[in-house]
């Protein structure tokens, strides 16, 4: 028998649990990212340290551009998604979308999420790879000769199957299934909503500004 302690409605029995967020990124990316910024440091700190004239003043312009251009299209793309609502972090906006919204998720050309309103958002954090679909599909297609009537062990493992897959498809079909298992849930209601990423557009244009001014000058 269960019992509750006083002042305890039944809604408060019965709270589900909280999960993080499954967080998704391209690896490749972030370690071209790092890279870039590395270099910019690099350059723009030379040119600061060394420069005469107007250099470091054109450095510091020019890293005001790049820096956060840099971040924006390698280090900002991410993908966040929990039992309540899908997050797509791109490079100038961040658009949270409530299960409930979300029509489709697909994956062509790029990655792409359709809401029940007939919006369409690229998941920057998922880039498709045509090369590695095609080396998936031949995987598919050895496995498939290798069994030519569809049987399959009752012992097979299912991790074996999603092998077959090209990493974007794979996190797509995850993505799919999230949407299909939750959009009834209570917390998985209601509209999209778009923030524009004003930290990154700012100081990038800022920077392009001062590059202009400081170049139609010299």
């Amino acid at each position: 028998m269960t019992t509750s302690s006083p002042g305890q409605g039944p809604e408060q029995q019965h709270v589900e649990p909280a999960y993080a967020d499954r967080v998704f990124r391209s690896a490749a990316a972030m370690v071209c990212g790092a890279l870039m910024l590395a270099m910019a440091a690099w350059i723009g700190g030379e040119a600061l340290l060394r420069g005469q004239g107007q250099a470091p003043w054109l450095a510091i312009a020019a890293l005001l551009l790049a820096v956060p251009l840099i971040v924006s299209f390698t280090l900002r793309p991410a993908v966040f998604a929990n039992d309540d609502r899908l997050r797509i972090r791109n490079p100038f906006r961040t658009i949270t979308l409530p299960w409930a919204a979300v029509a489709d998720v697909r994956s062509g050309y790029s990655s792409e999420v359709f809401t029940q309103q007939g919006a369409k958002y690229q998941m920057w954090a998922v880039p498709v790879s045509l090369g590695r679909r095609k080396r998936a599909a031949r995987r598919q297609a050895r496995a498939a000769a290798e069994d030519p009537h569809g049987r399959t062990r009752v012992t097979a493992d299912v991790k074996d199957t999603e092998s077959r897959l090209a990493p974007a498809d794979q996190t797509v079909r995850d993505l799919r299934e999230m949407s299909e298992r939750c959009a009834s849930r209570p917390g998985a209601q209601g509209e999209a909503q778009v923030r524009w990423a004003y930290e990154v557009i700012a100081p990038a244009l800022v920077g392009a500004i001062l590059l202009v001014v400081l170049l139609a000058i010299a």
